[in-house]
């Protein structure tokens, strides 16, 4: 049989450290341990400070910084390659990792492994434009605090978002709908966002005005063609720009319903999805110099990225499923 070595542990470099005080030999301290009196001395020249002498602490950090071989996107410069082509792309490290489990049937890389690899390249280059390879660009992780938005609007025949159907609020049936616009620093400048859901799928527009009317007429030309089983009903926050929704209940026969006030966060799909577009379409974008190829280019990559929500398949897999197509037949849905 093979003989099993047990790593020294803090307790042991603690015994050590006080036996070796106490004048014990090397051969008492290994007596003590029940070590091979090799191992002791091993340990006293390999992880002994020049300056400090033998100390616990010390000796555990220098034997774990001698086992570590690198990060594993370190030692595998395929996976690496392929992890920073998706990040370029767009993705976040969860919908890589998820993404590569689901392609490869097995994990390759946890999320986790991907964020502490950008931070060591920071540390250790002091280069922050590695933190743009992250979805929102930021070099230490946790929350941003933001400001609260603007207060609500009163609008005519607003139903309460308490009222909208219990599966429109679980996600579970296809074809419940919300939307926002998307504002641009420049006065005037505007994306109308739809969002559905139950599959994530989004659909965008630019909008030439904020006004009321044309927001209705977009909308309602956006979702006309789509079975009235796939759009029940659509969720407004408070904004004065659809305060013609009863229109689109005309038209469509597509019920309407807005978030309590000062409660944006409840259309979450719809925030998600703009904070996402976002990070190619940042505030201070000039709408008037994107073309409508690139806006419809930046609606396929958001419905081709997969989702955790949705076991890392992407929103126009889900959506092609619900409406019984191929995949290419969604990217139309997109205006630009």
């Amino acid at each position: 049989m093979g003989r099993s070595y047990r790593q020294l542990c803090l307790e042991d470099r603690c015994e050590i450290a006080r036996r070796r005080e106490a004048g014990e030999s090397m051969w008492q301290i290994a007596a003590a341990l029940d070590r091979a009196p090799s191992s002791i001395s091993r340990e006293l020249k390999r992880n002994a400070g020049s300056t400090v002498g033998y100390k616990p602490a010390y000796a555990s950090k220098q034997a774990k910084a001698r086992r570590w071989r690198g990060s594993k996107l370190l030692r595998d410069p395929t996976l690496q390659a392929m992890v920073l082509d998706r990040l370029k792309a767009g993705w976040s490290p969860q919908q890589i990792a998820g993404r590569l489990k689901r392609e490869h049937g097995r994990c390759l890389v946890s999320h986790e492994t991907i964020y502490r690899f950008i931070a060591a390249q920071i540390a250790r280059s002091k280069d922050y434009a590695w933190r743009h390879y992250l979805p929102r660009a930021k070099s230490r992780r946790g929350r941003r605090r933001r400001k609260g938005g603007g207060s609500a609007e009163l609008i005519k025949g607003r139903i309460s978002i308490a009222q909208r159907p219990a599966q429109a609020a679980d996600r579970t049936v296809p074809g419940h709908w919300e939307a926002d616009l998307m504002l641009f620093r420049t006065y005037g400048q505007a994306m109308l966002t739809l969002h559905e859901r139950s599959s994530r799928i989004l659909v965008i527009q630019r909008q030439l005005s904020k006004h009321a009317e044309p927001v209705a007429d977009a909308i309602q030309s956006l979702l006309a063609s789509l079975p009235s089983n796939l759009r029940q009903t659509i969720t407004f926050d408070n904004g004065t720009e659809f305060a013609r929704h009863t229109s689109l209940a005309e038209a469509l026969g597509i019920q309407t319903f807005f978030c309590d006030t000062h409660a944006p966060w409840q259309k979450g799909g719809i925030e998600n999805a703009i904070g996402r577009l976002r990070r190619t379409l940042p505030r201070k974008t000039d709408l008037a110099a994107i073309s409508h190829a690139r806006i419809h280019l930046i609606a396929r990559l958001y419905n081709h990225t997969p989702r955790k929500c949705l076991d890392f398949q992407t929103p126009a897999e889900v959506f092609c499923q619900v409406l019984h197509f191929e995949c290419e037949s969604t990217p139309p849905l997109s205006r630009g």
